[in-house]
């Protein structure tokens, strides 16, 4: 249950954050294309999160497990590092207004779905936190961090889902509602990443 909670919680922060295939499933919405929305949120980049997750087993399987456990211990300092600076950067600027939604097309998509890929964060997660997972379950057995994933995927799809519901509904209140998103995301970002600390010192 622990390990369904970090990799939930973790998922959640990501869900919630603003991103381009974000803002294209808020134009789908505006024109009442759900499924459309539904499509471009959570279908497309579930296949990209499973390349990515076999790439990480593999890479994983070849690199021993002293130097994974090291790599867990900058995974879970990163995620403090980086919540703690976005949110003092956050509280130094106005609140904006959310970004324009964007038009879809298959070319839109695609740039959306390479700059997902492309991002620090994408790499930061899959290397310095999924990485040293799949390591432990490489050796401790792979049914002990299949947990960590399932919550990872309920917490991003979900908080995915859950706040394109909320920005569609509260249109009007857009800026409020991203700060507070943006806010409490990094917060728990700063927690999960105390948990993960707190474990990779425990994976001795």
């Amino acid at each position: 249950m622990n390990l369904f909670l970090l990799g939930a919680g973790m998922g959640v922060v990501g869900g919630v954050l603003p991103s381009a295939l974000q803002m294209i499933a808020l134009a789908q919405v505006a024109l009442g294309r759900w499924l459309r929305a539904l499509g471009v949120l959570v279908g497309a980049p579930l296949v990209v999160d499973g390349c990515l997750l076999l790439l990480t087993l593999f890479f994983y399987r070849l690199v021993p497990p002293g130097i994974a456990h090291r790599v867990a211990y900058v995974g879970g300092t990163g995620l403090v590092a980086f919540a703690s600076y976005s949110l003092w950067q956050h509280r130094r600027k106005p609140e904006s207004q959310l970004s324009d939604s964007r038009p879809m097309t298959y070319a839109s998509v695609s740039v959306a779905l390479l700059a997902e890929v492309s991002a620090p964060g994408t790499w930061v997660y899959w290397l310095t936190i999924a990485g040293p997972m799949l390591a432990e379950g490489h050796e401790r057995g792979y049914g002990r961090v299949v947990p960590f994933f399932a919550g990872s995927v309920a917490g991003f799809y979900g908080a995915a889902v859950a706040t394109l519901c909320l920005l569609a509904w509260g249109a009007n209140l857009h800026a409020r509602l991203k700060k507070h998103l943006f806010e409490g995301a990094n917060i728990l970002l700063l927690v999960m990443g105390a948990s993960y600390l707190v474990r990779a010192w425990r994976w001795r």
